[in-house]
């Protein structure tokens, strides 16, 4: 008897589905929209965009739905318009049942600020992107500072911010990168007060390992504030300097 009250409840089921989707799809849609909302994902108050500012910009476009009827307006054009922004990553745009359009956005994650010594001051994200500063809100990342490339900067120092993102301890102890000409990195750390040299990116972890290494064993022994100069460059050992 529990077997065929399971299989009846299972073919209703079935039975409603398939009429949902047939009449919800043959529904015309002479209905007015009556109202456009952006809903945004995340924290508004460390947001990089505002709503209202999307809203504006889509009604300035003359795309704003609200008093249009429903069949006649294009998600993928509003769509579009938001995603023109360079601060959003993701724009959905949709008609709820109600006679609403909906568009949820996504911001880009930045990982770096790059301030060079050229006037350029950008963020880079989290896909090894140019992205650009906002005036609503700063993040609060790892500096680069110096000569910086952009090609430099999305490419050789996306992939070491990325690696300090995601490790806890080097992404709270690692505050600024100085880029000297040569493509050479400095690092200023949040605790001990010493300039860490870095040297080429290439096999940089194997460096961090390294520093890792010598404060655990040395400075814990020492005291943060013995040396002035932490050096990294040479291979299988640390070289520091006295203040």
């Amino acid at each position: 008897m529990k077997k065929a009250l399971i299989i009846i409840g299972l073919i209703l089921l079935a039975s409603y589905l398939v009429f949902a989707v047939f009449y919800f799809q043959d529904k015309p849609k002479d209905e007015e929209c009556i109202g456009f909302e952006v809903k945004l994902s995340g924290d508004e108050q460390e947001a990089f965009v505002d709503v209202r500012d999307i809203e504006k910009f889509v009604k300035e476009k003359g795309l704003n739905p609200k008093g249009k009827l429903l069949k006649e307006i294009n998600t993928s054009k509003i769509e579009d318009c938001i995603s023109s922004n360079q601060l959003i990553n993701r724009t959905n745009v949709y008609i709820t049942n109600g006679g609403k359009v909906i568009a949820e956005i996504e911001e880009r994650k930045p990982i770096l600020r790059v301030i060079s010594s050229t006037g350029e001051n950008y963020y880079v994200d989290n896909h090894g992107k140019r992205m650009p500063l906002s005036n609503r809100f700063v993040a609060n990342l790892p500096i680069a500072t110096g000569l910086i490339k952009q090609d430099f900067a999305c490419k050789e120092l996306y992939e070491f911010a990325l690696f300090l993102s995601e490790d806890k301890f080097w992404d709270a102890q690692i505050e600024q990168m100085v880029v000297l000409p040569n493509n050479e990195v400095e690092l200023i750390p949040r605790v001990g007060d010493q300039v860490i040299i870095l040297g080429k990116l290439d096999n940089f972890e194997d460096k961090l390992d390294k520093l890792m290494t010598f404060y655990t064993k040395g400075m814990n022994k020492a005291g943060w504030n013995k040396y002035s100069v932490i050096n990294l460059k040479f291979e299988k050992q640390v070289v520091c300097t006295k203040r």
